[in-house]
């Protein structure tokens, strides 16, 4: 067996986080494990039983769950320079990315090409959306109340257009009454903890708790006051030189709402962005939220980057700074979009981590988790409908479904489903073979 070292080498951890960034694809189960694979069976820098540890302890959390355990992971290893670098650069190439990505997309969107591969993905999208669905009810749909909840959620958003964080937080309430009265139901979202050997690791089960993971209260209430300076300084910036309905504050002040009121992951988060950045805001359209999708699919980093492309657009379209300074409008939101939504994520991480290690066995929020999941499935599907909406029938024809149906969209959205439902194929080469079959439908390729 390799030697083990008493220390895991800084540098050594800094290039596997930006390599970690740069190669992140498939969404946060495959950017978790990527690094179960190299952090706990490759490196044997976490064991099997911390990883996890960490891991459910982010599911708990409103935000991205990949990049936070990154960041909580960093942090163990390194201190809290540890976590704010694999937290920073599990983001930053995406950021880069989908900056250019949306000025490219702005500026030759209505190039044939362009054209006919946003043709070809977003009937694609709609499927994806719904596969992501499925697979999270797969997950947690284990008893009759589970599917009461998700329906009922479906019908508050679809019917009632009830706000995404009411339906959360209503979710939550029920999960926490229900597993006191119904405990069977509300017992299955956490990630199992039923641990393989991979020989010891540097921070083993029973290695003691490092000191920087010790909780303190007055650690505790300085990271805690720190972030929220962090937070209040450029907010307080904006309003006073921009002012209040200025749209980079509005910006800043939806996506902060976003970061703390999204449970479920990056899907989950997507209604409440679309609420808000198409119905309530206008800085989008139905249509350019989906190409904003797509490019959140085939970027690495979390797919609620997403984010960068709608600040992006927005901003841009809407010459915050005025027409002669279009791009430095939509670059300026970019940042500061990303700013408001990860701050969160690295404070529960930086403030919560030594809570999180002295708390293994003693959590009691597997109900509230596993009911707002079941509630997050019927969003989801609710989004899913929308985005086949728009795509099968552009022109919101309601006078007849047969007639009004894109049937060439509605060829890719079916052949897009069969092969993420039935073959199992990866999301990447669904867009790839979307994309090319809209290149093929425009004659362009």
């Amino acid at each position: 067996m390799k030697q083990l070292t008493t220390a895991i080498p800084f540098w050594q951890a800094f290039r596997f986080w930006l390599k970690l960034g740069c190669i992140s694809f498939g969404g946060p189960a495959g950017q978790i494990a990527i690094m179960h694979q190299e952090l706990v069976e490759k490196r044997r820098w976490i064991s099997e039983g911390r990883f996890l540890h960490a891991l459910n302890y982010c599911m708990l959390l409103p935000g991205p769950e990949a990049q936070q355990l990154a960041t909580y992971l960093g942090w163990l290893m390194h201190r809290t320079l540890g976590g704010i670098v694999a937290g920073l650069l599990f983001i930053l190439p995406s950021l880069v990315l989908l900056v250019l990505l949306s000025w490219a997309y702005l500026v030759y969107g209505e190039h044939p090409w362009v054209a006919g591969i946003f043709y070809g993905i977003k009937p694609a999208i709609a499927a994806i959306v719904l596969h992501a669905a499925w697979r999270i009810g797969g997950r947690v749909m284990k008893h009759p109340l589970l599917w009461a909840i998700a329906t009922a959620a479906f019908v508050a958003i679809f019917a009632l257009k009830l706000p995404f964080p009411l339906i959360v937080l209503s979710a939550a309430i029920i999960g926490f009454i229900g597993s006191k009265l119904v405990p069977a139901a509300f017992s299955g979202s956490a990630h199992t903890s039923a641990q393989k050997s991979y020989g010891p690791a540097l921070i083993d089960d029973n290695t003691p708790t490092p000191a920087h993971a010790l909780f303190r209260w007055s650690r505790f209430s300085l990271v805690f006051c720190c972030g929220v300076l962090l937070w209040a300084l450029p907010m307080g910036a904006l309003t006073l030189s921009l002012g209040w309905q200025h749209q980079l504050t509005q910006m800043s002040w939806f996506f902060t709402k976003a970061a703390l009121l999204t449970f479920g992951g990056a899907y989950a988060v997507l209604p409440y962005v679309y609420q808000g950045a198409v119905d309530k805001f206008g800085w989008l359209t139905p249509g350019q939220m989906m190409d904003g999708l797509a490019l959140g699919e085939t970027t690495p980093g979390p797919l609620i980057m997403v984010v960068v492309f709608v600040a992006f657009v927005g901003a841009y379209l809407q010459a915050s700074f005025g027409p002669e300074q279009m791009l430095l409008a939509g670059v300026t939101a970019a940042v500061l979009v990303t700013w408001f939504t990860f701050l969160p994520s690295f404070i529960f991480i930086l403030a919560g981590g030594p809570l999180v290690e002295s708390s293994v066995g003693q959590w009691q929020l597997t109900g509230p988790l596993t009911a707002v999941s079941a509630a997050v499935v019927g969003v989801i599907v609710n989004l899913a409908l929308f985005f086949a909406w728009h795509t099968l029938w552009p022109q919101g024809d309601s006078a007849g479904l047969v007639q009004g149906v894109d049937l060439w969209a509605l060829a890719i959205a079916l052949i897009s489903a069969l092969l993420l439902f039935r073959f199992k194929q990866e999301v990447m080469r669904v867009i790839a073979l979307s994309a090319l079959s809209g290149l093929l439908i425009a004659g362009v390729a």
